[in-house]
């Protein structure tokens, strides 16, 4: 494998299986997984931490055994059944402590933590009065995580406390505790028989991997369900209570409309107000840990409302809305869904006939997973795809078609390449124009081609009429026996006086402001404008053809490079009169 390839599915790794390994409990997997990453992502950073992690471990080993000698000699005091060791932290999470919070390897002290292990829950409380008596615990820094226990049922003790002059921390659990927390779900089967709460967790813990299944077959782009998926997977969680005392836990910035999905579909569907301590708050008010959530509903409730969508955080909670509008009123999101999608394609300028029809979005529809027009206004309507997942798609393929189209009417032809080009005495004219040999000659320039110095030009004596400028490529005149005596030899004077007319097509999407634009460009390079003359096609194309005065075809160059850097320009090329 490639290191490219190694780098991509170490970041993926770390993004989406590490996160999944946490929320299902299983740790030992997580920070195997996040190791093994880090090795991939950053070689040099890894091999450097784990010389230091290496050579600080055995000046921290002496300081934590001594530790452990004194909880162990407190806790036999009091008579409990315990075992008690040291547990290095993995090296991703030393490597995250570095560099986004921006400390020093010297800086970071919990290398390793105590872990205690009781054989039931009483006795937890006791190991940790015991080391609280021993050391002084850190204020701020403990955490209860068996009366509250984590998403991912996770549960222990952790406080961190201040030894000889630097924090420790210690964890403290009962053996089931640990087996979970070690091994996640592949623990329950261990201790399943004959425990109804066991189980009961282990439904809980699976409840989230089905939600997410769920999701991904509701969702019809990939991307959309990746970052539900992550914001699920990140979120920090808030801690709120249900009225009769259950524990709710709910992304931070959560709102009563996130609780009440969280605790069932049709309560989120029926709501129409919200408690918070017993004081009524709008639907969008943020919860704090702690507070005491009570949800209002009414059975002739009209349902969600679309601006829910707009504050609520949950995944879950804006797939119910979602869904609910899904089924619930197929022809208003049909309705608003088109709506949406003709005011983005009108404000992109683009043709709503020509682009709004089955045939011309067969492809898209298809990548979209969508059958027909109405499926996708409907999913557009009650927010299953936005119009930013579907415009720019549109436009990308109008454009291309525009493109192809203008390009097969383009002519680019060098005709006269073999013309000889020897070296003669040639005189000048005042028209800026030099002709081979002769002097005080009628000259003038030809309008179908319009040449401009820096063109590559050819004289064609016309009888009565002097000579006629054409670029060498015009297409006006053709080699025949006759012709080819009529050519002479010219050239451009080193005249900076003389200015000489040219014509530029600018073709675009039609938009508010492009003939404003053109003339502004025009403006800023001092140029004359002679002419101008504009459309606009079936096709909602505009075609703008402009005669200005220049000087040589640097300056026209120039012109046409800016106009080219406007939005929307499909093509700008120089044309005949």
């Amino acid at each position: 494998m490639s290191a490219e390839k190694q780098k991509e599915k170490a970041e993926e790794t770390i993004d989406i299986f590490a996160p999944i390994a946490h929320r299902l409990g299983i740790f030992r997997v997580k920070w195997e997984l996040e190791d093994l990453s880090l090795k991939y992502l950053d070689p040099e950073g890894y091999k450097e931490l784990v010389k230091k992690v290496d050579k600080k471990r055995t000046d921290r080993e002496s300081i934590i055994n001594d530790y452990i000698n004194q909880i162990d000699n407190a806790l036999s005091e009091l008579g409990l059944d315990f075992e008690i060791y040291g547990r290095p932290k993995n090296f991703y999470s030393i490597y995250k402590k570095m560099k986004y919070q921006h400390k020093e390897f010297d800086e970071i002290y919990d290398l390793t933590a105590i872990r205690i292990v009781c054989s039931d829950v009483k006795d937890c409380y006791s190991a940790l009065g015991a080391v609280h008596t021993l050391w002084k615990p850190i204020p701020g820094r403990f955490k209860d995580y068996i009366a509250m226990p984590k998403p991912n049922l996770y549960q222990s003790l952790h406080t961190t406390l201040m030894g000889n002059g630097e924090p420790f921390e210690i964890q403290i659990r009962t053996r089931e505790m640990h087996e979970i927390a070690e091994y996640g779900i592949a623990a329950h089967w261990k201790y399943k028989e004959g425990s109804k709460r066991t189980n009961n967790d282990m439904e809980l813990k699976i409840q989230w991997f089905r939600q997410m299944m769920e999701w991904q077959s509701d969702l019809k782009d990939p991307s959309e369900f990746m970052n539900s998926l992550k914001l699920d997977l990140f979120n920090t969680e808030v801690f709120v209570f249900t009225p009769n005392g259950q524990v709710v836990d709910l992304p931070v910035g959560s709102t009563p409309v996130d609780f009440a999905y969280k605790i069932h579909s049709e309560v989120g569907n029926k709501c129409i107000g919200s408690k918070v301590n017993g004081r009524i708050v709008p639907l969008n008010y943020q919860l704090q840990n702690g507070q005491r959530v009570e949800i209002m509903t009414a059975k002739n409730s009209p349902g969600p409302s679309r601006d829910w969508l707009k504050f609520v955080k949950s995944t879950q909670a804006k797939q119910r809305i979602k869904q609910w509008f899904k089924k619930e009123r197929r022809e208003e999101n049909v309705e608003k869904g088109q709506e949406m999608i003709v005011a983005e394609i009108k404000r992109q300028n683009l043709p709503v006939k020509i682009v709004l029809n089955e045939e011309y979005l067969d492809a898209i529809l298809r990548r979209l997973s969508l059958k027909s027009l109405d499926d996708m206004y409907n999913a557009i309507g009650y927010g299953g795809i936005l119009t930013s997942q579907v415009v720019p798609k549109i436009r990308e393929k109008f454009l291309k078609e525009q493109k192809d189209e203008h390009a097969k009417t383009k002519v680019d032809v060098d005709k006269f390449d073999d013309l000889p080009n020897k070296k003669k005495e040639i005189k000048k004219n005042d028209t800026g124009i030099i002709v081979k040999g002769i002097d005080d000659i009628l000259v003038r320039f030809a309008k179908c081609c319009t040449p401009v110095p820096g063109d590559d030009i050819i004289g064609y004596v016309t009888r009565g009429r002097g000579v006629t400028i054409h670029r060498a490529d015009c297409e006006n005149f053709e080699h025949t026996d006759d012709s080819e005596n009529r050519f002479i030899e010219v050239a451009w004077a080193n005249s900076a006086n003389t200015s000489y007319n040219a014509n530029v097509q600018v073709v675009s999407l039609d938009r508010k402001g492009l003939l404003s634009e053109l003339t502004m460009i025009m403006h800023d390079l001092d140029m004359l404008m002679t002419g101008i003359n504009a459309k606009i096609d079936k096709n909602g194309i505009a075609i703008v053809n402009i005669s200005i005065e220049i000087s040589d075809i640097e300056e026209l160059n120039k012109l046409m490079k800016k106009i080219k850097n406007l939005e929307d320009i499909i093509e700008v090329k120089r044309i005949s009169s």
